[in-house]
């Protein structure tokens, strides 16, 4: 096969692999910026995405690092497993009350830390997918544009082109997500059990360092934890989506 074909092709497949990963990750940044007014909402997803973009692009140049180092994924997967079990902990036996602070709130204050959150969460969740295309790249043949940011400069290319997609899919999935959740509110908590079920995966892929040992190597690869993986994600959110809470009636009597 033509080198340029081979690209081509593994381009095309990492976009189709960013569309999957980006579905979970919109949901979360949807839920995220939820509680901003109407004409803030898109400028923190965007001005998120952004950072976002500049965090997976530094990430690229150091991925030896994150790939090696089993502290980077060990905290990326305690951020999520946080951020995912606080929410659904919250909503499973906190007050009404409690969510008092999510409602819309206009200050600089609120919209720069909504910003920070949806960069963070993104950074968190692009460590899988940044090693998932990684992997892919590195099965392609070597390019004629030489090395740059500690790999081929044609896999590197295909990597951060493949980044791009993913964000530009997460960007307009999220307001899509924003639409939804105002006509299916189970799918908050639902977005947030995700984040902790991706949290689970991470530590997995933790547990599996070559470092540390306590699960086979290969296993966070492997079909069977796959097919458990994407099994119990969507379980999860056919949960959430025929959730009782999502009925009109159930909105009804929770109002005040």
């Amino acid at each position: 096969m033509d080198i340029w074909l081979e690209y081509a092709w593994a381009l095309l497949i990492l976009i189709g692999l960013e569309g999957l990963l980006s579905a979970d990750n919109a949901l979360v940044l949807a839920v995220i910026a939820k509680h901003l007014p109407d004409n803030q909402r898109t400028r923190a997803i965007n001005y998120g995405i952004i950072l976002a973009f500049a965090f997976r692009f530094a990430a690229l140049f150091a991925i030896s690092f994150i790939a090696n180092v089993w502290q980077v994924q060990a905290i990326g997967a305690a951020y999520l497993l946080y951020l995912g079990l606080k929410h659904v902990i919250q909503a499973r036996f906190g007050k009404k009350d409690a969510h008092k602070e999510e409602k819309p709130s206009g200050s600089a204050k609120g919209f720069w830390s909504t910003v920070g959150k949806i960069a963070l969460a993104d950074l968190a969740f692009a460590i899988d997918s940044i090693l998932a295309a990684v992997a892919l790249a590195l099965g392609l043949p070597d390019s004629p544009f030489g090395d740059f940011g500690g790999m081929d400069g044609g896999k590197f290319a295909v990597v951060v082109l493949g980044g791009i997609a993913g964000l530009v899919l997460i960007k307009y999935a999220a307001g899509w997500f924003i639409k939804l959740l105002a006509k299916r509110p189970a799918l908050e908590t639902t977005a947030y059990a995700i984040v902790a079920w991706v949290g689970v995966k991470l530590a997995v892929i933790t547990l599996a360092h070559h470092d540390i040992g306590v699960l086979d190597h290969d296993f966070p690869h492997s079909t069977t934890w796959t097919i458990i993986f994407y099994g119990v994600l969507v379980a999860i959110a056919l949960l959430g989506w025929f959730s009782p809470a999502n009925k009109p009636a159930a909105r009804n009597a929770e109002q005040p």
